[in-house]
């Protein structure tokens, strides 16, 4: 079956549809460029998806240069060394291509493009935006290639501070990309690993922002459809690489993950950041692990959502309830795809233990999980997840 098309403006424009990836000159120019850099990873900086985006700019009568020391958990030091390469090449706009860890640095890149503070001081924090100069910014062209984090869509990018080991939010609402292109073809080539750990990345965005507390009725409808879409394709990108449409649907739950985040996470991203920041796992494989220990945790305060959730994507146990449910549906997606049950398989170790706990509480995702977390509770879901046993994560 082939690609769906659309052109999207929400909440960004987005040009969606296998084989748009043909206009992104043509984006690039529309925000002002004449000179974009093009930020991605080590990993897709040798493949020929990058090498055709370049000549497809400088066809276009775009000159690019590449940018891609940019690691799975990018620090500050890559941002600081891609926004140097920036300013060398006197570039006058980013091309941010690749999975989350090259969108998030190439929109810091771009946000520190003719800043004088220092990254950490424009950490989403009070109102610490307001020290940006808007002026120092350039534009972004957002090109995903994986399905997980939504990245092209957000506001924000996640950097590590390797000094403290923490992952840290760097924030401004003119981080969002002025134009997204989602080609659905550019995921094809994702190995099945990826595929899985980035589709089940998105499915926790979607379902933390369903359960995240609070009014808030466009993310609700945004996260429930979405979950429609993981359900409908997530299995089958993994099983028919090649299946547009399953890929395009992945595509687009990843972007409505990040849109309906807005309304809050919880305790999978609060685990999965410093677990990241401390062993350098790949987020979406983290919050793929914590998931189901997260709900089992969460489930007497999250009953009417998940009842929902449950009747919206047909679900049921033997004993019809909600929570079990979900539950019971979210462990067999993750043995289907090849998800590692235990915390063990992301470098979590016992010894680990009270400082991850310390520092999920302090994440700033911790805020929106529908039940108060402290240390007790986070050190709590940590030797669950450690143990490998979902039972011992209820309250």
């Amino acid at each position: 079956m082939t690609s769906p098309v659309g052109n999207w403006n929400y909440p960004t424009s987005i040009r969606f549809g296998a084989g748009r990836i043909a206009e992104l000159p043509q984006a690039c120019r529309e925000l002002g460029m004449t000179r974009p850099l093009l930020v991605t990873d080590p990993g897709l900086a040798a493949l020929p998806l990058v090498g055709s985006a370049v000549a497809l700019c400088e066809e276009a009568g775009l000159p690019v240069a590449v940018f891609s020391d940019v690691k799975g958990n990018p620090t500050g030091e890559n941002v600081d060394a891609g926004t140097a390469t920036l300013r060398a090449g006197g570039h006058d706009g980013v091309i941010a291509f690749g999975g989350g860890s090259a969108l998030d640095a190439a929109k810091a890149i771009a946000l520190m493009a003719g800043q004088t503070r220092p990254l950490w001081d424009f950490e989403d924090r009070a109102d610490w935006y307001t020290r940006v100069d808007v002026n120092g910014m350039v534009p972004v062209v957002a090109v995903p290639t994986t399905a997980g984090t939504g990245s092209e869509v957000g506001r924000a990018s996640v950097i590590t501070d390797s000094a403290e080991h923490v992952k840290k939010i760097i924030f401004h609402a003119r981080m969002l990309p002025g134009r997204v292109i989602a080609d659905p073809a550019l995921t094809v080539g994702l190995p099945r690993g990826l595929t899985a750990a980035t589709g089940v990345d998105a499915l926790s965005h979607l379902l933390e922002a369903w359960c995240a507390p609070g009014f808030h009725p466009q993310a609700d409808g945004i996260a429930l459809e979405g979950m429609r879409l993981v359900q409908r394709s997530l299995v089958q990108a993994t099983r028919e690489p090649g299946d547009l449409k399953a890929r395009a649907d992945m595509l687009a739950a990843s972007l409505m993950g990040a849109t309906a985040f807005q309304k809050g996470l919880g305790a999978m991203h609060a685990l999965s950041h410093p677990v990241g920041a401390v062993t350098d796992a790949h987020h979406g494989l983290c919050n793929a692990v914590f998931m189901p220990y997260v709900l089992a945790f969460n489930g007497p305060a999250i009953v009417e959502r998940l009842d929902g959730l449950a009747r919206y994507l047909g679900l049921s146990s033997e004993t019809g309830a909600g929570p079990e449910a979900v539950l019971s549906w979210v462990l067999a997606l993750r043995a289907e795809l090849g998800i590692p049950h235990g915390a063990d398989a992301l470098g979590v170790t016992e010894p680990l233990v009270e400082q991850l706990a310390a520092m999920a509480v302090e994440d700033p995702s911790a805020g929106g999980n529908p039940v108060p977390l402290d240390v007790a509770a986070t050190r709590k879901l940590l030797r669950a997840a450690l143990a490998g046993d979902v039972d011992a994560a209820r309250r």
